[in-house]
């Protein structure tokens, strides 16, 4: 049976033991904290990658991310093929105040056009300014930190090993096509 005020006790001691302690001060503005690798700070957008497909737009929960684009006739890569289309992007914004940092935006993505930037400083002092363009969300791309390096015991990911394979069975099959026309030749000879 426990005894009358050991919580109380334990409580205060914990709080002398906090304050025996020094404080430590991070000075902020002057030194930079030392942020995670995985922090969730702003979305940068790499705007090469981008295909307004309007996948991150359609799957955000806030409905916080705004594309605009127009298409573009591109002329036939060979003569005598056929004229394409294209989107263009003419706008790319999110805003901020709105967002949840949920990262969907960034899961849906197949192209690889958004990535998570380590960046925390943009602050507005009106909330209408929190509203960022694609050249403020390409300022950031350059932030975001590099990818972590693949454990060297992990199993090689699906896409290159069936690659590998193909061309495998590629570089097999034109080899006994060689030797077949060796044989062939040598017969003839």
């Amino acid at each position: 049976m426990p005894i009358p005020g050991s919580g109380l006790a334990k409580g205060l001691a914990v709080t002398l033991r906090t304050m025996t302690r020094r404080s430590v001060t991070a000075q902020y503005p002057d030194v930079q904290p030392e942020l995670p690798p995985r922090t969730r700070g702003v979305i940068g957008l790499f705007e090469e990658n981008c295909t307004v497909c309007m996948l991150c737009a359609r799957e955000c929960p806030d409905w916080c991310i705004y594309i605009d684009s127009h298409k573009e006739t591109v002329p036939a890569a060979t003569p005598g093929g056929r004229e394409r289309s294209r989107n263009v992007l003419d706008r790319f914004a999110i805003d901020f105040a709105l967002c949840m940092y949920c990262g969907i935006c960034i899961e849906v993505c197949p192209f690889d056009a958004l990535f998570w930037s380590p960046e925390f400083e943009y602050a507005e002092t009106d909330i209408h300014e929190l509203t960022h363009e694609r050249d403020k969300l390409r300022e950031w791309m350059w932030t975001v930190p590099e990818p972590p390096a693949l454990d060297p015991a992990a199993e090689e990911p699906k896409e290159i090993a069936a690659a590998r394979k193909t061309a495998e069975k590629l570089a097999a099959l034109a080899q006994e096509q060689e030797q077949a026309q060796a044989k062939e030749q040598e017969g003839e000879a």
